[in-house]
């Protein structure tokens, strides 16, 4: 597989987190800032480091993560665990790596391919 060039990296990995945002009714203005600003930081990051390029989705997603959290708690919540249970965020898996999903912090269970959380949110 051809490595995508960074701003093809870009593009796709913001269409994937913003997918996600979409799916859980959390893409207003402002979340959508939150992105931009991650995806302006992480140009720099491939411009530093191309070949980073195949990873920029997993860390948009982190980066987005970490913003929300700032701004308005854990997101995205587990779905998947007994509503009972203690909210929990998903993590994004593999940390730095290729394909990166959601997966949930309790069992350890991925849920979904970041960017589509569309068809677990049923």
């Amino acid at each position: 597989m051809e490595q995508p060039t960074s701003e093809e990296a870009l593009h796709r990995g913001r269409a994937l987190v913003l997918a996600d945002l979409v799916a859980d009714g959390v893409a207003g203005p402002e979340e959508v800032s939150m992105l931009e600003e991650a995806v302006s930081h992480r140009r720099w990051w491939c411009d530093q480091w191309p070949a980073g390029a195949v990873f920029v989705t997993g860390l948009l997603a982190q980066d987005i993560q970490d913003a929300l959290l700032a701004r308005h708690g854990r997101w995205p919540l587990c779905q998947e665990c007994d509503l009972a249970e203690e909210p929990h965020a998903l993590d994004v898996e593999p940390e730095l790596g290729e394909d990166p999903h959601w997966v949930c912090l309790v069992t350890g269970r991925a849920v979904a391919a970041v960017g589509s959380l569309a068809g677990v949110r049923g």
